[in-house]
This record gives C-alpha cells, sequence and structure tokens, in this order.
C-alpha cells in the first residue's frame, strides 16, 4: 500500500524554499468564491495570485453565472495580504461533457469526478504556462467531499506535462474549509448545495 502523503506538509515546504522578499507567480483555480476564499488567505501571503475560473463542469450556464457573481463581493474585502488579479476563463461546458461521456451514471466521487479534476486541472496548467507562472494549483481540496490525493498527483502529472510546477496543497487542513465557511457568511457570499455539474445537481 502506498504511503499516505502529506499534502499541506508539502506545501508549507514549497513556500519555505521561495527566497525571501520575492512573490512567485501562482495560477490558482477556482473552484467558487466561498472556497475560494479561505485559499486566498493562504496564498496571498506568499505568491503573486492569479484567480482563474475554469469549471467547465459547472451546470446549468445561469448557475456559472451567478457563481461568479460572488468573487466581486469576495475581491472586495480586506483579508488578503496582496491584490488578487482575476483572468478571464472560458464557460464551454460541452469540453465536460464530451470528457466524461460513458461515465454518466457514475456516483459522486468515482471515475467521472476523476476525470472533472483532470479537465479543469488540465485547463489551469495551459493557463499557467501561457502567463509564466511560476506555479499552479486548484481550490477543490478545501472541500471534504473532494479527493485530496487525486488532486494533487493529477497536478503532478500535469505538472511534468506542462513544465509548469504544481503547489502541493491540501487547503481542508488546519481548519480550512471551516474557514471558507465563516468568510462565506462574512463576505454574504452564495454558498451552493451541490457540487456543479447537472449529474451532482441531481444526486441524491
Amino acid at each position: 500500500m502506498a504511503q499516505k502523503v502529506n499534502y499541506q506538509l508539502k506545501m508549507e515546504e514549497i513556500v519555505k524554499s521561495i527566497p525571501a522578499g520575492t512573490k512567485p507567480k501562482l495560477l490558482l483555480q477556482c473552484c467558487c468564491a466561498p472556497c475560494s476564499s479561505a485559499v486566498l488567505e493562504v496564498v496571498t501571503r506568499s505568491f503573486d495570485v492569479y484567480l482563474y475560473n475554469y469549471n467547465p463542469n459547472t451546470y446549468p450556464p445561469e448557475e456559472y453565472e451567478k457563481r461568479l457573481a460572488q468573487f466581486g463581493p469576495l475581491l472586495k474585502g480586506d483579508g488578503f495580504e496582496n491584490e488578487v488579479h482575476i483572468l478571464d476563463a472560458p464557460y464551454h461546458p460541452e469540453e465536460f461533457f464530451e470528457a466524461v461521456k460513458g461515465l454518466e451514471e457514475e456516483p459522486e466521487g468515482g471515475k467521472r469526478c476523476m476525470v472533472c479534476y483532470r479537465v479543469r486541472l488540465e485547463g489551469a496548467a495551459k493557463k499557467a504556462k501561457e502567463i509564466g507562472a511560476d506555479y499552479f494549483t486548484t481550490t477543490l481540496s478545501v472541500s471534504p467531499y473532494k479527493n485530496a490525493q487525486a488532486l494533487n498527483e493529477i497536478g503532478g502529472a500535469l505538472s511534468k506535462k506542462y513544465g509548469v510546477p504544481y503547489l502541493y496543497s491540501d487547503f481542508k487542513k488546519k481548519e480550512g474549509y471551516k474557514k471558507s465557511i465563516a468568510l462565506s457568511h462574512e463576505y454574504g457570499l452564495y454558498r451552493q448545495d451541490y457540487c456543479g455539474c447537472k449529474f451532482s445537481m441531481y444526486e441524491d
């Protein structure tokens, strides 16, 4: 059995290796504003952050727009140590549906979700390379419902493919998820009651 990796510790080791007085450029794929809130409090301490709302899985389009609008009130807050830059992200839901074809009946957390992780992280890796980012990562691991090990393994593989280091992380650690809930209330953010895709929308 493979030894379980402490990805929170790996992130802390990466942060410690950053030369004093520098702030590497981090592309942060964000799943939603509530999850991004606690993550941004952490990463803006050490990185120049570029937020990338790449989520072709979100359904329906009205829900995508509703979630996107929550970044306005979040980023008006003063809880982040440095300015957060926002990158335009495409919304092409057909990319997600094509990627998960044949996996429609998979349960939440199963093979369909693994494909979804890869779709979003690959979009982030491509954008990170395009803008010359020093690292890329995702907010997804802040949720206790997401598989942090799978996310980090996928991120590591994509790092090799695109030549951009992946910031290994498990943002739910050190009460990150609880913090995201508290910050959502503080900023008055809409918290969705399903992950995002059409299939999770109807999950019991």
